[in-house]
């Protein structure tokens, strides 16, 4: 019998992150990203993406309710990890998490993996990547006049 594709395949073990060790230094020395339903924090790392899940009582007291967001999460995670930069990623949830449906949660899930694929590895100093030079300035600096008499040399202070 063919496996249903409707079946959600389960997210390999080496694609998560067990220790609160891992835990501990991707909220440490991660960067973060957010939305209403979820807080993402991310390590970028050389190795395969790798995901954490922090869902607490404090966003629902019921258990079930806890399991969907989880389950949510991970499903749009093992969709999506191929497109994603290696590293380590912490998605805590909020309390309005537990007021959505899984549809809604999918599209936060969505916007939250297209900032972290933004995300350039082992860059550490903003979302956004740096502006290339632009062509005109090298031109403008070598049209630009130098010192009267001494062509090619830059002037000198005294």
């Amino acid at each position: 019998m063919a496996p249903d594709p409707t079946v959600a395949a389960g997210l390999p073990r080496q694609a998560r992150l067990l220790s609160p060790k891992e835990f501990t230094r991707v909220f440490a020395h991660g960067r973060r990203l957010g939305n209403g339903c979820f807080q993402l924090h991310v390590l970028p790392s050389a190795g395969p993406p790798r995901l954490g899940l922090a869902v607490s009582r404090r966003v629902d007291a019921r258990a079930v309710v806890r399991n969907r967001i989880k389950r949510t999460a991970r499903e749009s995670f093992r969709r999506r990890r191929a497109q994603l930069p290696g590293g380590d990623y912490v998605l805590v949830a909020r309390r309005e998490a537990a007021q959505r449906d899984p549809g809604s949660l999918r599209d936060q899930l969505q916007a939250l993996w297209n900032g972290a694929a933004a995300l350039l590895p082992g860059d550490t100093d903003g979302t956004m990547r740096a502006a290339a030079p632009s062509r005109a300035e090298p031109a403008q600096a070598a049209q630009s006049p130098s010192e009267p008499g001494s062509p090619g040399q830059s002037p000198t202070r005294r």
